[in-house]
Formats: C-alpha cells, sequence, structure tokens
C-alpha cells in the first residue's frame, strides 16, 4: 500500500536584496542586446514571456501588489505619506537622497517624532551630500525624540566614497505599505495642506521646533511654480521586499541589521511589481538591461519623462531603433533645470534623437524631477533613476516597474497633461540654433560620463 504524497511546501522568498552581488548577465541580456531577444515577443510587453524576460534578468520574481497608486503632486503624495507613519503600528523605514530642515521636513519629522512617541521602531536613512544643507541641531532633535537617524557617507570618515550616493526615496511602513519615486522631502513639491499638517501636530507632543525663517505657507492650489515629480504607493509583497532595500542602505549607514523573516507564500491576485533597485556592485548592469527590454518588446509607444537626460549613446540607438519600427517615441524632459549643465548635455543629443523620429518635449511649467516610463499602455516605471551615468554607475536607486493597463492609464493621462505645459522641439528649429548653444551643448555632451 503506498503512502499518501505529502504536499511540498510553499517555497519562501529570502530576505536578500536582488539581483544578489556578482551576479553576472548573459551577453543576451545585457544591454542593449537584450532588447533585440526583447523584439522577438509575439505579444510585445503583454507576452508571457516579457515577465520571464524580467525574471532572468533581474533574479528576482514580479511580486503581486494589493493595490497601486501613482501620484504626481507632492502634496497629495506627502499626504498619503503621512496618513501611512500616523497608522504605523511597527516600523517606519524612511530613505531619502534630500531631507531638507524647511516647513515640509519638519512637519514630516514631527510625525515620525510622533510615531516613535507611540513605540514605533523609526529609523531614518538620509544622504550626507543630499542632505548636506539640513542643520546637525535637526538631526539631534530628531534623534531626542526617539528616532534612529543615519547620514549615509558623510565627508568622514568616508572620504573614498564620496562619488557613491544614495539617491534612493523610499518610506515602508510595517513592511506592508511602501512608497518610491523621485520625490526628496523638501518645500519644492508644494506646501502640505494645512488639514494633514495640523492633525499631524495634535496627535502627538514630539515635534520639532520651527526655524525663524520659516517659508510662509502657501496653499497647494497656489503653488503653481512646485516641482513636478511623481511618486508611488505600493501595497502588499512589494512592500517587503522595498524594506530588504532599505535594510541594505541602513547596514552601509553604520545601522543595526534589521531582522527581516522571508516572505511567508502570497497570492497571486494583484499588479505584478519588480522592484528595480541597484547600488555600486549590485544592480546597475540589470537596471539597464531591463530598460532595454522595455523598449525593445514594445510596439505602439515609449513616453518617457526624465528630469536628467544625459544618456548613453546605447540608449539614443535603442529609441531611435523603437522609432524605426514605428513606435511612437517621446521624451519629457526639463525646458528649465536645477542642474542647467545636465541639461545641456542632453541637448547634445536632441538632433540624432529627432533625426530618428523620436519626439521631443520640453516641460516650462515648473521644474522636470519626475522619472517614469510608461509603454504600450501596459508597463510603467517609477522611481528615482534618472537617464544618466550616475544613476547607473555610481547610485543607488530605487524604481517600481508594473505591469498594469489602470496604472498605465493613469501615467498616460499624466503625460499628455503634462505636455500642455511643453512645447515641441523641431528638428529644423533645433539646427537653427545659435552657434553659441551648438558648441555649447557639445561640450556639456562630452562631460556626461562625470555629471
Amino acid at each position: 500500500m503506498s503512502r499518501a504524497r505529502r504536499p511540498r511546501p510553499s517555497r519562501r522568498f529570502r530576505a536578500i536584496p536582488r539581483p544578489i552581488v556578482g551576479h553576472v548577465l548573459p551577453p543576451e541580456l545585457r544591454a542593449p542586446h537584450v532588447a533585440a531577444v526583447a523584439s522577438t515577443l509575439p505579444r510585445g510587453v503583454r507576452d508571457p514571456g516579457f515577465e520571464s524576460l524580467l525574471r532572468r534578468i533581474d533574479g528576482a520574481p514580479l511580486l503581486p501588489a494589493a493595490e497601486v497608486e501613482p501620484y504626481f503632486h507632492g502634496h497629495e503624495a506627502f499626504s498619503a505619506m503621512r496618513a501611512a507613519i500616523a497608522a504605523a503600528r511597527e516600523e517606519v523605514l524612511l530613505e531619502s537622497y534630500i531631507f531638507k530642515d524647511d516647513e515640509v521636513g519638519r512637519e514630516l519629522a514631527t510625525d515620525l517624532a510622533t510615531a516613535a512617541s507611540r513605540g514605533v521602531a523609526v529609523r531614518v536613512l538620509a544622504d550626507a551630500f543630499g542632505s548636506f544643507s539640513t542643520r546637525r541641531t535637526f538631526w539631534r532633535t530628531l534623534r531626542a525624540g526617539g528616532v534612529d537617524v543615519r547620514l549615509f557617507h558623510p565627508l568622514l570618515p568616508r572620504l573614498w566614497n564620496q562619488g557613491y550616493r544614495d539617491h534612493r526615496k523610499i518610506l515602508v511602513v510595517d513592511r506592508a505599505v511602501a512608497f518610491t519615486g523621485g520625490m526628496n522631502v523638501g518645500n519644492e513639491y508644494g506646501a502640505l495642506p494645512r488639514a494633514s499638517a495640523e492633525s499631524g501636530a495634535r496627535s502627538g507632543s514630539s515635534t520639532v521646533p520651527p526655524r525663524a525663517d520659516a517659508d510662509h505657507r502657501a496653499s497647494p492650489d497656489a503653488a503653481i511654480d512646485a516641482w513636478r515629480d511623481s511618486h508611488v504607493r505600493v501595497t502588499g509583497a512589494p512592500a517587503w521586499e522595498m524594506a530588504v532595500v532599505f535594510a541594505e542602505g541602513w547596514e552601509r549607514a553604520g545601522g543595526t541589521p534589521l531582522t527581516i523573516e522571508p516572505l511567508a507564500p502570497h497570492g497571486r491576485e494583484g499588479a505584478p511589481v519588480l522592484v528595480l533597485d541597484s547600488r555600486p556592485g549590485r544592480g546597475h548592469e540589470e537596471s539597464a538591461a531591463v530598460l532595454g527590454a522595455i523598449i525593445g518588446a514594445a510596439r505602439a509607444s515609449v513616453w518617457i519623462t526624465n528630469s536628467y537626460f544625459a544618456p548613453k549613446s546605447s540608449l539614443t540607438q535603442l529609441l531611435g531603433d523603437a522609432a524605426a519600427r514605428g513606435v511612437d517615441v517621446r521624451l519629457l524632459l526639463p525646458g528649465k533645470s536645477d542642474v542647467p549643465i545636465v541639461r545641456h548635455a542632453g541637448h547634445g543629443f536632441f538632433a540624432e534623437l529627432l533625426h530618428a523620429g523620436v519626439a521631443i518635449f520640453e516641460y516650462e511649467a515648473s521644474i522636470l524631477h519626475a522619472k517614469s516610463v510608461v509603454v504600450d499602455g501596459y508597463v510603467s516605471v517609477v522611481g528615482s533613476t534618472n537617464m544618466d551615468y550616475r544613476s547607473f554607475h555610481w547610485n543607488a536607486e530605487c524604481n517600481l516597474v508594473v505591469l498594469s493597463d489602470a496604472v498605465a492609464a493613469r501615467m498616460q493621462e499624466a503625460f499628455e497633461q503634462d505636455l500642455v505645459g511643453a512645447y515641441p522641439v523641431s528638428a529644423a528649429a533645433w539646427l537653427a540654433r545659435p552657434l553659441r548653444h551648438r558648441i555649447g551643448d557639445r561640450l556639456a555632451r562630452w562631460l556626461t560620463p562625470l555629471l
């Protein structure tokens, strides 16, 4: 008599950043070669083989998100983040390239200190260079409020690591709700709604004192000069993986290692999400390959919004090849920038992109700081990665790749609305620009590896 066969236990996903250190991509999966592989998929990004291709590149599964909510205005994103912090029961993990000692920063700091006063474990990781202007008294006040604060790669003793910066923008609450995107913590994204700020102040007594030179609060409706950026909120398994990403940077900054249990078996309901993260020595090659696969698999449209566009020539070639296939390729780039030399470096690529059939728009309504991609009304990428050398070689970054018609529809709608505040760059007008401008663009393009 044969014994009954026991069901095999579901495999638990270990808390290790992926791709793992030492992961080597085979030549056919490296950018830009992977685009040729992706172009053979019968249904493009909607083909079952596309998700498998992403898994092969990154070495990680696409985890289902119960909810995915994109935000395109700072006050909306920060209101959602503050609500999540207010609801935290066990843990808040916040990682930001820039955490400013301004009105928005102080209000968020008050929320963090209030959560700590309830017994929530609150950890804040800020990049030492990005947050250089933030006063030491701000960090000391946060620590006095029970918040564990670390600065990533301060000048001393990390003198030889100054090129390696933590450019991520991550908030994870109870390893169940997470946010990421392009938004740092600062006033430039627009004032917070007064009701949200006041309710946060009433919820506890731990506060960060206001500065005497605090900026005057303007209503969100009046903040027409607020930077244009994108952020996204996810719930479910991807939030657990983002806690793993945070833990990597936290340990690098000298924080006590976090205990993160393996991910318990989970269902398949929800939008598939790939947490695409990187840091020097891990993930940069895979991030470039995932972008190449997405562009190569595109059949109808590739719409890219990016704030610091100083790309490698291989990316411009991928975009030109997609346009040659009949794909509607559009670039929405800054018309004015807080880093003008990077904008001019991008200008050095415009002529060949326009010649290849890529449509270019420069956003004039305000400073553009968003980093997003939407392809074929199905694939969306939102995160911190700029299309420059620094993001693909030196920075720690985090992005979400979301496969969802509904999310892509929101991203496309936002892109089309942004075009209202942009002007198209025509090939004829570009070639007719002044000689001084052309020389400056050429010189700035030569500097792209250093920007």
